[in-house]
């Protein structure tokens, strides 16, 4: 019942930046955490960042400090502001929706953006 739409991905080159945005829609429940995950070609799914609601949040290591991820609670809308990017970067987005609600706690994903980071 909750729908992600992503976008912001594409090419760039190394050093540079982009924006990714993901608004949820549908039954939202207002106490959540959004955030993104990323697949690399022949890699573990792995966490690169995550926001409450009260806007506490969670970096990968590997993102720390030029990663930037926020939200607009009233657009039920996260982005992800990504800067100084490297060819290690490169991977598939995808949006995750988690909903805090005892006890189903459901997950919802968008359907993935590329983003390719090459010269």
């Amino acid at each position: 019942q909750v729908q992600l739409v992503e976008s912001g991905g594409g090419l760039v080159q190394p050093g540079g930046s982009l924006r990714l945005s993901c608004a949820a829609s549908g039954s939202i429940f207002s106490i959540n955490v959004m955030g993104w995950y990323r697949q690399a070609p022949g890699k573990q799914r792995e966490l690169v960042a995550a926001i409450n609601t009260a806007g506490s949040t969670n970096y990968a290591d590997s993102v720390k400090g030029r990663f930037t991820i926020s939200r607009d609670n009233a657009k039920n809308t996260v982005y992800l502001q990504m800067n100084s990017l490297n060819s290690e970067d490169t991977a598939v987005y995808y949006c995750n929706f988690k909903e805090l609600n005892p006890p189903s706690y459901r997950n919802y994903w968008g359907q993935g953006t590329q983003v390719t980071v090459s010269s």
